[in-house]
């Protein structure tokens, strides 16, 4: 049954101002404008409303994400801008959001604990949609990849920096999200360090690793 967006609005909503373990389901009916048995209607415990928030919540920053990235480009934003804005949108929104409640902490335990799955597979789909993206850019001369080098392990880095500068401790301020996903972005798309004499053996080592692996 689909729950309408209003609903799910206030539902993260109390979560976000109330935190986890202290809600009850007569606690979050009430914070959503419904009876106890209309929210039974459509969850059938706290665990599960908190995980529909979680899904709902990833869907929503994976399309306008995807959407952010395709406005930049149309606007003739160059490629750095693109990815920066993109991740921002994708992961930044949401730690945005968090990080302004009291009960972020929890929070960010529980989805860990209880949304588990729904992470892997927001990131599983968000990661293919932002491959075709990314060859999209690649097809039309915005991106060209060194070789040895697949769209697929850069959208892998890019997502893997950007979850993990949302756990970066101490916790960043938000006004300094987005700068740090595009100085990560910057790296990995044009590096920090400039090559020395060890780069070839390096490089070497890598390939040799990433053979390995596809063994």
């Amino acid at each position: 049954m689909t729950v309408r967006e209003p609903v799910m609005r206030r539902l993260s909503e109390a979560f976000l101002d109330h935190g986890y373990d202290q809600l009850t389901m007569s606690g979050l009916a009430k914070l959503c404008g419904l009876t106890r048995r209309g929210l039974y209607h459509h969850f059938s415990n706290k665990e599960e409303a908190f995980r529909a928030t979680i899904r709902a919540g990833n869907d929503r920053t994976r399309a306008e994400s995807l959407a952010a990235g395709r406005q930049l480009l149309a606007d003739g934003a160059g490629v750095l801008d693109i990815l920066a804005g993109l991740l921002d949108v994708r992961y930044g929104n949401t730690r945005r959001r968090l990080s302004q409640s009291p009960h972020a902490q929890e929070l960010n335990d529980q989805a860990f604990r209880s949304c588990r799955d729904i992470m892997v597979e927001a990131a599983t789909q968000f990661q293919s949609d932002f491959a075709a993206f990314m060859m999209e850019l690649v097809a039309h001369g915005h991106l060209a990849l060194r070789p040895g080098y697949a769209v697929e392990e850069l959208v892998q880095l890019l997502s893997d920096g950007a979850r993990g500068i949302n756990q970066t401790l101490p916790t960043l301020s938000p006004n300094q999200i987005a700068y740090r996903y595009r100085r990560m972005s910057e790296a990995i798309l044009y590096g920090f360090a400039a090559p020395t004499h060890d780069a070839p053996a390096d490089q070497a080592q890598s390939i040799r690793m990433a053979s390995a692996l596809s063994a």
